[in-house]
């Protein structure tokens, strides 16, 4: 029998994870040594942290990131291949979206093996939950692109788009870069657009805040490096 692909929620900061997960996933993670994981490092620790008794070196792990040969991928689900079931980890929130292990779990279908996601947090859909805008028809859109030119001509296509076809429009910036984004947010889009800021989600330090262009451009809110979404919808 073939065995299975779990795909295992993680935190999403450095609180302790069993507030934000349910116990399924501590007992997944008991019975499961194998692991395909972004991180060596923090699967080890996150895993530990889930369950204690586990011993470290019976952990077998495949590191997925962006060093990975493409080809390699494949050979991570012998393991299911052969009747035992693995966990796939994210490095934050959940494995496939944003995230890179969706090309395992496209795999695993293509070899007919059985993926079972477990509930978590997702930032994505956290920030939706709590923006106050359309969650019947959204889109996410990843990292805006770094030249500033570039970006704010893409801030005025989302906009436009979040306008005619009624639909949120979510993204993402490296975390030094929030406040930088936020300026132009409030500076390239129409004054009556509203921005949604979601900060260090499901962290004590939780920050959500939607309010219009014109309103952010008066915030004296400080994002630097504090995991953040956004998302801009115009009425």
């Amino acid at each position: 029998m073939t065995g299975k692909l779990y795909l295992i929620p993680t935190g999403l900061g450095d609180n302790a994870p069993l507030e934000v997960l349910p116990i399924s996933v501590k007992k997944i993670i008991e019975h499961i040594d194998t692991y395909i994981v972004e991180n060596e490092k923090a699967a080890r620790k996150f895993i530990k942290t889930i369950s204690s008794g586990k011993s470290q070196a019976s952990l077998n792990l495949f590191s997925l990131n962006k060093f990975t040969d493409p080809l390699e991928i494949p050979s991570f689900l012998e393991e299911c291949l052969a009747g035992n079931s693995i966990g796939l980890l994210s490095d934050a929130g959940c494995p496939g979206v944003a995230d890179p292990g969706a090309e395992v779990v496209k795999i695993a279908h293509q070899k007919h093996i059985q993926v079972i996601p477990l509930v978590g947090p997702s930032s994505i859909l956290l920030a939706m939950m709590s923006s106050g805008m359309n969650g019947q028809n959204f889109a996410f859109n990843g990292y805006l692109p770094i030249d500033k030119a570039d970006r704010k001509s893409k801030l005025k296509q989302l906009e436009k788009r979040s306008f005619d076809e009624q639909q949120s429009q979510l993204f993402i910036e490296t975390p030094y870069r929030n406040n930088s984004i936020l300026e132009d947010l409030s500076t390239v889009l129409h004054p009556q657009t509203r921005i949604c800021v979601a900060c260090d989600l499901t962290l004590p330090s939780e920050y959500i805040k939607t309010q219009t262009a014109k309103d952010w451009k008066l915030s004296k809110m400080d994002f630097h490096k504090r995991p953040a979404l956004f998302i801009i919808q115009k009425d």
